[in-house]
C-alpha cells in the first residue's frame, strides 16, 4: 500500500509539473504552485525526483527562490507580466467576443499582476 501511495504522488509530481510548463504560456495557469506542488510530492515520495526538480536548470531556481524567500527575480516579474498580458489582452479583446469574459480575464490578470508584484524582488 505505500508503494502506491508512493507511485500515486511520484505520477502526481510530473502531473503537477506538467501543469506548470502549461502555465508558462497559459496565462490564467499560474506557473510557481505547480511546480512547488511537484516538489512537494516528490519530497514525499522520491528523494531522486525532488534533487532533480531542485536542480533543474530553469526550474530549480524558481522552486528555490520562492521556498526559501518567497521573491523571484526582476526579469521573471517583467517576462510573467509582460507574456501574461500580451496573451491575456489580446484573448480579452480580439478572441472573446463576450463582455462578460472580458472583464473576467482581465480582472483575473489584476490578481496575478497584484500577487506578483506583491512577492519581493530578487536582483
Amino acid at each position: 500500500m505505500l508503494e502506491l501511495y508512493r507511485l500515486i504522488l511520484i505520477g502526481l509530481g510530473f502531473v503537477f509539473i506538467g501543469l506548470g510548463i502549461l502555465g508558462v504560456f497559459l496565462p490564467v495557469l499560474p506557473t510557481t504552485p505547480f511546480l512547488l506542488l511537484a516538489a512537494a510530492c516528490f519530497a514525499r515520495s522520491s528523494k531522486k525526483f525532488y534533487n532533480w526538480l531542485l536542480n533543474h536548470k530553469i526550474f530549480g531556481a524558481y522552486i528555490k527562490n520562492y521556498r526559501e524567500h518567497r521573491a523571484i527575480t526582476l526579469r521573471g516579474k517583467i517576462m510573467s507580466l509582460s507574456i501574461m498580458w500580451l496573451v491575456m489582452g489580446y484573448t480579452a479583446f480580439f478572441a472573446v467576443s463576450n463582455l462578460v469574459v472580458s472583464a473576467i480575464l482581465i480582472l483575473i490578470g489584476l490578481g496575478v499582476t497584484k500577487h506578483i508584484l506583491s512577492l519581493k524582488t530578487i536582483r
